[in-house]
């Protein structure tokens, strides 16, 4: 298997993933809206739901970390950044993943993998509320959030070596993004002429394309994206 083809089979494995625990958002808002009921309609409160709503926060955060890397959504820096070739924003992506990445990373999971194994041992339940509902099988995930995005970085330090070696970047998995959101807009709106559409959509998509690349956009690939 080649590095490209690993590359994207890490990037399925986080996007699938992450994509998965995504649905937490529906239990979370599902919970919160129940309890809301419960407590200023019938008034009667659950005693364990804050411990709740934050395991599934916590889950929902850990386990979509790899999905993000795997996007290149977690913010950056990108003043100087974005002015560099790709083959210097490679070399410069592959120190920090060297330098910072992998032993953060790595201990994250480590002391996760001690945090998680611990709580099991005692059988651990919280004590921010009087019911205190058991957290060592939310503390599991924390390892297993280390691990996955490892693997997803270990595929980012390929897609340097790969941008190195052909100065460009391998492409992504794509996924919804604003740029959707912005088409669908103008394709519903009634108060805008189909050229004045049609010349949004292309400076919209020329911004996108720049952020996806992690390049610097102009005025004038603007002015070019508008060009029929």
């Amino acid at each position: 298997m080649n590095a490209l083809a690993l590359i994207r089979t890490a990037d399925r494995i986080s996007y699938w993933i992450g994509k998965l625990f995504a649905w937490l958002i529906v239990v979370l808002t599902f919970v919160v809206s129940v309890e809301v009921f419960k407590r200023y309609i019938l008034n009667a409160p659950t005693a364990w739901i804050f411990d709740l709503n934050n395991m599934l926060y916590g889950t929902l955060f850990m386990m979509c970390g790899a999905y993000t890397l795997a996007l290149a959504g977690h913010v950056r820096a990108d003043f100087v950044y974005i002015y560099l070739k790709p083959r210097s924003q490679a070399l410069l992506d592959l120190i920090l993943y060297l330098l910072f990445f992998l032993p953060g990373i790595l201990a994250l999971a480590y002391a996760g993998y001690g945090y998680a194994a611990e709580s099991w041992r005692i059988g651990e339940h919280s004590t921010v509320t009087a019911a205190g509902p058991p957290v060592y099988h939310f503390k599991t995930f924390i390892p297993i959030a280390g691990a996955l995005v490892m693997l997803q970085g270990l595929a980012e330090i390929l897609r340097c070596f790969v941008c190195l070696k052909t100065g460009a970047w391998p492409a992504r998995l794509h996924d919804v993004e604003e740029i959707d959101v912005i088409e669908t807009q103008l394709s519903q709106s009634e108060f805008i002429d189909e050229e004045s559409r049609q010349a949004t959509l292309k400076s919209a998509h020329a911004i996108d394309e720049a952020a996806r690349h992690r390049s610097a956009v102009t005025v004038t690939d603007i002015k070019e994206q508008k060009k029929p």
